[in-house]
């Protein structure tokens, strides 16, 4: 099992200590999420299943690869993602060059977890309609592994249109390796037929299953059954070490684990958990 730390859950001013501790103990991954911007107005900010606001608009915000390019260059080892990145928000060559950056910098450690969104006011703000993020999403995907990859690239789609481009330095990942995030039929669709892995919400062994049973059929259908694949959970409440064994079973590649509950324990915690659970740097 590979361990992940989720940076948004201490106070950004953490972020740097957390982070070169998580290299030190052998975790395999650091996380930050993402937004563009928070409106005042809270009418559109209710979160998903709970008739709560979901953010407070005087929240920091930081442009999260650029954070990450300033993380790789203090740690050695720990890879780079987002826990979700709203790609489809921004046009794919301003998405797809910041994350080609940082993966140059960090000497290939960069993962690129997307997801569609749920707060409409951002998407408001910025001009850009929200009823169709989910399509936006899917054609950056598709644009951006092309600007990755091939020597010239044309587009002419739905939402963006351009003329042959050049795109370079490519990432040094070959393929940089997209994760969807969200739990969905539609962001599970994405998963499984546009991306390199799946990424979930909060999760518990009983309450995923659903999800990677769907997760797998779907990749079934797409005819990806076989083709290689992560699986991602943030999991909050671990009882033990024992309890891993049983999400390798269900076949979890990555844990995104918070052993801590307020940022002044969040290195003591790592340290900790790290010597329980037997992280190590992968040979």
């Amino acid at each position: 099992m590979r361990f992940g730390v989720p940076l948004g859950l201490v106070h950004p001013g953490a972020w740097r200590d957390l982070a070169v501790a998580a290299d030190r103990l052998g975790f395999e991954s650091v996380w930050l999420p993402e937004h563009l911007v928070f409106t005042t107005d809270l009418s559109t900010a209710t979160y998903p299943g709970t008739g709560k606001p979901g953010i407070r608009p005087q929240t920091p915000l930081f442009d999260a690869p650029a954070y990450l390019c300033a993380l790789a260059a203090v740690t050695e080892h720990v890879r780079l993602g987002t826990a979700v990145y709203l790609y489809g928000l921004r046009h794919p060559f301003i998405a797809a060059r910041a994350f080609a950056t940082l993966d140059q910098i960090s000497g290939g450690r960069a993962v690129v977890g997307v997801g569609a969104g749920w707060y409409e006011g951002e998407w408001l703000a910025a001009g850009v309609d929200f009823a169709t993020r989910g399509r936006r999403l899917d054609e950056a995907i598709a644009v951006s592994r092309r600007l990755w990859t091939d020597k010239t690239v044309e587009h002419h789609g739905e939402f963006f249109d351009f003329p042959q481009v050049a795109f370079e330095p490519k990432p040094v990942q070959r393929p940089l390796p997209v994760h969807a995030g969200g739990e969905s039929r539609a962001a599970l669709r994405r998963a499984a037929t546009l991306c390199d892995g799946w990424i979930s919400m909060p999760q518990t062994l009983r309450g995923v299953r659903p999800k990677l049973d769907l997760l797998r059929e779907l990749r079934a259908t797409a005819g990806r059954a076989d083709a290689p694949f992560e699986i991602t959970v943030h999991a909050y409440e671990l009882s033990g070490p024992d309890e891993i064994r049983h999400w390798e079973r269900l076949g979890v590649d990555r844990l995104i684990v918070r052993p801590w509950t307020r940022t002044r324990d969040a290195v003591p915690a790592l340290i900790d958990f790290a010597a329980r659970y037997g992280v190590r740097h992968a040979t």
